[in-house]
């Protein structure tokens, strides 16, 4: 479809999106076992200009995840950005505990032939990164993803240099295991969605079995959309329309964050900002051009839980994100 005024927005794209999406899916859960909704969470936040956390123990498909979604697109065109730097579509940072930030963004090295430095760009530079165990990266290290998340710009030795559109952070975390440092507030809350994959049923893990247990079982996997698609997808977003009854009610639900027992930390007005862009981005998969309350209630666990910070560490922020839902009243804020 490629970028386009608003104004020449057709409803058909509304039709065709949901069909390319769907065909996105399918191609996904040709090889990779997870809850459909829950991949429409992740494909929403993709769409959405968001990032992703796939928190889970060790060895439960997040990493195959991701390289089946990055897979799944035909990256064309891939040059150089806007700064002449050369781009990737896709890069996997496996994180280790003494990986350093230049390991990531780039570094500037003397060359004596020319007598001038010159950037060695970082893995950073690609449209979808892969973030493995990113909880294993010291908070200094974790620190260099920061601005990348928000600006899509990395400031490197005084030196700042664009990422190009679109840029994806699929990063996996595991809730168990020794030397992990955990994520700090700030760079949890720059995750659109946290999402966990568990562990499949029977019939699911026989079926993994089947699929993975040959050589050669990713060899007829192929791209089925074009990475220019994203970026219409993207632009789509802003078109679906959200009622003042769904913002009151988001508002209402952050709100109420703030004073529940328990909580040390309530939900951010940055949560409340990637709330609504998501919530219109999964009523643009599933072929809707309007956000309702009902896809909020939906992804309030996803979107706000792993931002809430509690008293009791052992606590379950996916519980008081439940409660909060069935106490938030529409057209209450409080």
């Amino acid at each position: 479809m490629g970028t386009l005024p608003l104004s020449q927005i057709k409803p058909e794209f509304y039709t065709a999106t949901k069909d390319a999406v769907e065909r996105l899916k399918e191609n996904i859960l040709s090889i990779i076992t997870i809850q459909p909704n829950q991949l429409e969470y992740i494909l929403a936040a993709k769409i959405a200009g968001g990032h992703v956390i796939l928190a889970d123990s060790h060895g439960v498909g997040k990493t195959s995840l991701a390289r089946a979604l990055a897979a799944s697109i035909n990256w064309k065109k891939i040059g150089s950005n806007s700064d002449k730097i050369r781009l990737k579509s896709f890069n996997r940072i496996q994180c280790t505990v003494d990986l350093l930030p230049q390991d990531i963004l780039g570094f500037n090295r003397f060359d004596m032939k020319s007598g001038n430095y010159i950037f060695h760009e970082g893995p950073i530079f690609a449209h979808f990164i892969l973030c493995d165990e990113i909880n294993l990266l010291t908070p200094k290290t974790q620190g260099s993803f920061f601005q990348a998340m928000e600006e899509e710009k990395v400031s490197i030795e005084g030196e700042t240099y664009s990422l190009s559109s679109p840029f994806f952070i699929i990063a996996t975390m595991n809730l168990q295991g020794q030397h992990l440092f955990p994520l700090p507030a700030p760079q949890l809350d720059r995750f659109m969605i946290q999402v966990s994959m568990g562990f499949p049923s029977q019939q699911a893990e026989e079926e993994i079995l089947q699929k993975h247990g040959l050589i050669n079982s990713w060899d007829s996997f192929q791209p089925v959309i074009q990475s220019g698609e994203l970026l219409a997808w993207k632009q789509l977003v802003d078109t679906i329309t959200i009622d003042p009854k769904v913002i009151s009610y988001i508002v209402g639900l952050i709100r109420k964050s703030r004073s529940y027992p328990g909580v040390v930390y309530g939900l951010s007005p940055r949560a409340g900002i990637k709330m609504s862009r998501i919530a219109r981005a999964l009523a643009l998969v599933r072929g809707m051009n309007y956000a309702t309350i009902d896809l909020v209630k939906e992804l309030s666990i996803p979107v706000f839980s792993h931002r809430l910070e509690l008293e009791d560490s052992s606590g379950n922020p996916s519980e008081v994100v439940s409660n909060l839902i069935k106490s938030t009243k529409v057209g209450k804020n409080s």
